[in-house]
């Protein structure tokens, strides 16, 4: 079975977290979960399945991490790659950038080459604007998840998602 790569970029733990969760519900032999700060462009190379976890930080700013790594993923060629997105974000705090870092994110992936699973409803959130919406559907770009105002709802996110992308990633059955 292939493996998956599952990139993320953490200030406060948050996103982090939530990328071990999905680990654990993929299988831990499944998913290499590998920290952006410590990460290359090599490092990519060596998946054809990728799972890129991004948090928006204040008015729709990128995480330091990735922020630093920006001109990297920006070479990668992602070309015959499958990947999959979560962001985090606080749709009332910051309603009008809700998730916008994993919008971002996802136009420079695709720009390079990437096929995107994993959307996913944006029904149960409330927000005014976000760089993460699939056009003319309402869909986010990505698994969401809001760990400051609704984190009792992130587990059960978390395992729709997983099975969701365990057949979109063509792993199921």
């Amino acid at each position: 079975m292939a493996k998956i790569g599952l990139f993320f970029g953490s200030d406060e733990g948050n996103t982090e977290g939530v990328a071990y969760r999905i680990q654990q519900c993929l299988g831990e032999d499944l998913v290499d979960v590998k920290d952006i700060s410590d990460a290359t462009q090599l490092d990519f190379s060596e998946y054809e399945l990728l799972i890129l976890g991004i948090p928006t930080w204040d008015f729709g700013q990128i995480q330091s991490d990735w922020e630093d790594f920006w001109g990297d993923i920006s070479e990668v060629d992602f070309s015959g790659k499958t990947v999959a997105l979560f962001g985090l974000g606080d749709q009332f705090g910051y309603g009008d950038f809700f998730l916008d870092a994993m919008g971002m994110l996802h136009d420079v992936v695709v720009a390079n080459g990437a096929d995107i699973v994993g959307h996913w409803s944006t029904e149960g959130f409330e927000f005014d604007a976000s760089k993460a919406l699939v056009e003319g559907e309402a869909m986010f770009v990505g698994l969401g998840i809001d760990e400051d105002q609704q984190p009792e709802l992130s587990e059960e996110r978390i395992q729709a998602w997983c099975a969701q992308i365990k057949v979109e990633f063509g792993l199921a059955g």
